[in-house]
């Protein structure tokens, strides 16, 4: 018997859509195994996403080096269930119905790998929590 339940969708935001929001976009794909629809976003996209976000996932196993910054658009928060910011403050636009939450980190902007992993770390850790709670199907 399949499922017909679609699968959740999961926006992450920050202001320049080069290192936390990337990173946890990164990890959700990654675990989820193709379970969640992932997207990013940034309210004043970077030019590329932080080497340093780049070189700290790829200890971990997820290749992000083809990432590139996307501007946040009114349609990519509404097509998500689940909006999940990192410090863009009121630039991200709301629409009732949809779960916010709020994840306070470090930014890793400007900061070598050993400043990045930590906030690496904790991200991988909220994601696995994320996960645990989301309705997926089945593989």
């Amino acid at each position: 018997m399949s499922d017909a339940r679609p699968k959740p969708s999961v926006l992450f935001v920050c202001v320049h859509n080069a290192g936390r929001s990337q990173m946890a976009a990164a990890f959700l794909t990654h675990l989820s195994r193709g379970r969640v629809e992932v997207r990013s976003a940034g309210s004043a996209p970077a030019d590329a996403v932080n080497p340093a976000a780049v070189a700290a996932m790829a200890e971990v196993g997820v290749d992000m080096s083809a990432e590139t910054p996307k501007v946040l658009t009114t349609e990519a928060v509404r097509a998500s269930d689940v909006v999940i910011t990192m410090g863009c403050g009121d630039t991200c636009p709301v629409f009732p119905g949809k779960r916010y939450l709020d994840w306070e980190l470090d930014d890793p902007a400007g900061q070598g790998i050993e400043a990045v992993r930590p906030i690496r770390d904790e991200i991988e850790r909220r994601i696995r929590g994320l996960l645990a709670e989301l309705p997926l199907r089945q593989p």
